[in-house]
């Protein structure tokens, strides 16, 4: 391993070999990167390489143009989507891309995950954001770099914070999810996955659920993230 990014390949190894340990991924199907913004770079999983084969060493390092500075091995093919994200939201540190099954189920549908219960309001004031299909100009362009755009055109078209919506549904695809460090980033993919199995059992129980009540919503988020925070404090 490189002494000079031995930080961040640590940290990526940690959080990539954390998403087969939540069930976030199945063989190969997912990606985590951690970055060092005063470098411009970050460290992220080699494509295609078994997770039992990971070792920090093997992370590949990367710049936020997407172009390789250290490494051996191919980085994964959603590279330039976490390029992107980097170059343009310079307080995330972790990103995590995954094919778990109920959020993709829910970007499949094309379907922002409605706010139930207090699970959700604990961690976000809003549905889950999914971005609508892209359009075939960009599918048939730089794919993973278009992909990049598409998430934030929507978050600048929905008037959403990055630093307080930590993840996204990208239609047809997957789930995104980001935060200030990699071991966030992974907090957040099962959190958003563990919301959309709820939510998705909600539905099935009662099809005209009722989204949750504003107070009751501000309560819950406050609670653990305002000013007088006090939830597992």
């Amino acid at each position: 391993m490189s002494t000079s990014y031995k930080k961040i390949q640590q940290e990526a190894y940690e959080a990539n070999m954390r998403l087969p340990e939540l069930g976030l991924v199945l063989f190969t199907f997912g990606n985590a990167s951690v970055a060092d913004h005063d470098r411009g770079v970050f460290a992220i999983k080699p494509s295609g390489i078994d997770y039992n084969d990971l070792t920090p060493d093997k992370m590949v390092i990367v710049d936020f143009d997407g172009q390789t500075v250290e490494g051996e091995s191919r980085p994964s093919s959603d590279t330039k989507t976490h390029a992107v994200l980097y170059k343009h939201w310079p307080k995330i540190g972790g990103i995590v891309h995954t094919h778990s099954q109920y959020a993709t189920a829910w970007a499949q549908s094309q379907r922002n995950i409605p706010i139930y219960g207090t699970t959700h309001a604990d961690h976000l004031t809003t549905d889950i954001p999914c971005a609508p299909p892209m359009e075939d100009a960009m599918i048939a362009g730089n794919y993973e770099y278009e992909t990049g755009f598409q998430i934030l055109n929507h978050f600048e078209q929905q008037g959403l914070n990055y630093e307080e919506v930590e993840m996204i549904l990208v239609a047809n695809h997957a789930p995104f999810t980001w935060g200030k460090t990699g071991e966030k980033a992974v907090y957040n993919s099962a959190v958003l996955e563990y919301v959309a199995k709820m939510a998705l059992f909600t539905e099935q129980i009662q099809p005209n659920a009722d989204r949750m009540k504003d107070a009751l919503i501000k309560k819950h988020y406050e609670r653990k993230h305002g000013p007088n925070s006090y939830y597992g404090q």
